[in-house]
């Protein structure tokens, strides 16, 4: 581990390890978190494109790890990958930008 650095990517493996201090609501999220990842309207290999473009968009390294091994078991190529990423950038990117708006609102308003 990089002693200059918050994560431990050792400390992915502990994730199941949060329902220690309250089992109840860990169990519940684990519940949720297996149903939200299974097939439906959406496939397992969609699922996860969508899960490591928000994984960086949230900028959770653990994430990153997992889905994009998780990725590449589901059968994602490297290009859908990066592409996924190139998406939450624009989105990012684009919502930083939008709320310009709100800057520009405030700017008429005080100097009007």
């Amino acid at each position: 581990m990089d002693k200059n650095s918050y994560y431990n990517p050792a400390d992915l493996s502990k994730f199941g390890n949060i329902s220690e201090l309250q089992p109840e609501m860990g169990r519940k999220f684990f519940d949720y978190y297996g149903e939200v990842f299974k097939e439906g309207a959406l496939t397992e290999r969609e699922k996860a494109l969508i899960a490591l473009a928000v994984s960086h968009a949230v900028q959770c390294p653990y994430c990153i790890d997992a889905y994009s091994t998780d990725c590449l078991q589901k059968g994602a190529d490297e290009n859908q990958m990066m592409e996924a990423v190139h998406v939450a950038a624009a989105i990012k990117g684009g919502a930083a930008l939008v709320h310009g708006v709100q800057m520009m609102n405030k700017i008429k308003e005080l100097t009007m």
